[in-house]
C-alpha cells in the first residue's frame, strides 16, 4: 500500500522549502545587515531577527524533523531526549518569528502614527532590547513542553522519537498551558497585528488626506511628495509581511483551536484522518511563512533587490560577504 497522500505531499513541500528558504534567509540577513538598502536601523534590526528566527525554524522544523524522519529516521536524532529538545527549539524559533512579526508591526505603528513616542521608541537600541525580550520570553515560555512528550516506541532498550503524553490533554495544568500558548501564538498575535494595522492604515489615510489639501490636489505634487511616498512604501511592506503572516497561519489557528473545542489531538500518527490533514497542512503554510519575506523586500525594496541580483550573478561575493559578517560581528 501506498504512502497517504499528506505523506507524499510532505516528501515533496519540504524539501524544497529547505532549498528555497535556508539560502534565501542567509541572503536576508547578510544583504540587511550591510545596512545599505535605505532602511532605518531600526527596521534593519527587526528584519534580521526575523530572518535569523525564520531560519531557526527551517533548521530545527524542516531539516532535523520533517525531512530527517523520512530520509534519515534510524539518526540518533530520533532518540527521544534529542527529538524531544528539537521540537522545543523549533517552538521557541516558531514563537521568535511570530512576535518579532509583531514587534515590527507595532513600531511601524508608532513610527508612523505615534510623532512624540516615534523618537524615543523607533531606534536601533530599543528594537535590539525588545528582540532580546521576545527571544527571552520564547525560551521562557517553551521550556515546560520539553516534560509535554513521551517515547513513541522503544527500540533495543532505547526510547525512540516523540510522542505527546495522553495526560496533556487531560491533566488541568497542562490544559491551562495549551491554552497558554494558544493564546500567546497565534491567536493574540492574529489581534495585534490586524489592530496595529487598522490604526496605521488609518493614520496614513488621514495623513495623506490633510497633506493632499495642504498641497493642492495637483496631482504631480502628490506624487512628489516625499513623505506620502515613503509612508505608501512603509503601508506596503507593512501589509505584505502582515498579510501573509495571517494569510500562511489561519489554519494552524484553526486546529488549535479545535483540539480545545473537540477530541482532536495533535502529533497523532494517522495521516489518513481529516483533523491530522489539517494539521499537517497548516504545519506547511506556517513553514512556508519563514521562506517569503525574501521576496517580499525584493518586491519591495529596490536596493535589496539589485544586491540580490548582484549576489545571484556572483555568488562568490556572497560568501566574502558572510565571512566579512562573521568577523565584524565577533569584533
Amino acid at each position: 500500500m501506498g504512502q497517504p497522500v499528506i505523506i507524499q505531499v510532505e516528501n515533496i513541500c519540504y524539501p524544497i522549502l529547505a532549498i528555497v528558504g535556508v539560502p534565501a534567509n542567509l541572503v536576508t540577513i547578510i544583504i540587511l545587515s550591510r545596512e545599505i538598502c535605505d532602511l532605518s536601523k531600526c527596521v534593519t534590526r527587526y528584519f534580521v531577527a526575523m530572518a535569523v528566527a525564520d531560519l531557526s525554524v527551517l533548521v530545527f522544523d524542516v531539516i532535523f524533523y520533517e525531512i530527517k524522519d523520512y530520509y534519515f529516521p534510524n539518526l540518533f536524532f530520533n532518540y527521544t531526549p534529542i527529538c524531544t529538545l528539537s521540537i522545543v527549539l523549533n517552538m521557541v524559533s516558531v514563537d521568535c518569528s511570530v512576535w518579532l512579526t509583531v514587534a515590527f508591526t507595532f513600531d511601524r505603528f508608532v513610527a508612523i502614527s505615534c510623532q512624540k513616542l516615534q523618537i524615543k521608541y523607533c531606534s536601533a537600541k530599543t528594537a535590539t532590547r525588545v528582540i532580546g525580550i521576545v527571544c527571552s520570553v520564547s525560551i521562557l515560555q517553551t521550556v515546560p513542553t520539553y516534560f509535554a512528550f513521551e517515547p513513541r516506541e522503544i527500540i533495543d532498550n532505547r526510547p525512540w522519537s516523540c510522542s505527546v503524553k495522553a495526560s496533556f490533554y487531560k491533566l488541568p495544568l497542562w490544559i491551562a498551558y495549551w491554552w497558554m500558548e494558544i493564546i500567546l501564538t497565534p491567536f493574540l498575535p492574529f489581534v495585534l497585528i490586524l489592530f496595529f494595522n487598522v490604526l496605521t492604515i488609518r493614520s496614513i489615510v488621514q495623513t495623506n488626506r490633510i497633506r493632499r489639501r495642504l498641497r493642492g490636489n495637483d496631482k504631480d505634487l502628490r506624487h512628489n511628495d516625499p513623505q506620502m511616498v515613503n509612508r505608501r512604501k512603509s503601508m506596503i511592506i507593512l501589509m505584505a509581511i502582515s498579510g501573509n503572516f495571517i494569510i500562511l497561519w489561519i489554519v494552524t489557528l484553526v486546529t488549535y483551536l479545535l483540539v480545545q473545542f473537540t477530541d482532536a489531538k495533535l502529533l497523532v500518527a494517522n495521516y489518513n484522518d481529516p483533523f491530522t490533514i489539517l494539521e499537517q497542512t497548516g504545519y506547511m503554510l506556517r513553514t512556508l511563512s519563514c521562506c517569503t519575506n525574501t521576496f517580499i523586500y525584493a518586491v519591495s525594496q529596490r536596493k535589496f533587490k539589485d544586491e540580490l541580483k548582484k549576489l545571484i550573478m556572483h555568488p562568490a561575493s556572497l560568501l566574502i560577504h558572510f565571512c566579512k559578517y562573521v568577523v565584524n560581528s565577533v569584533n
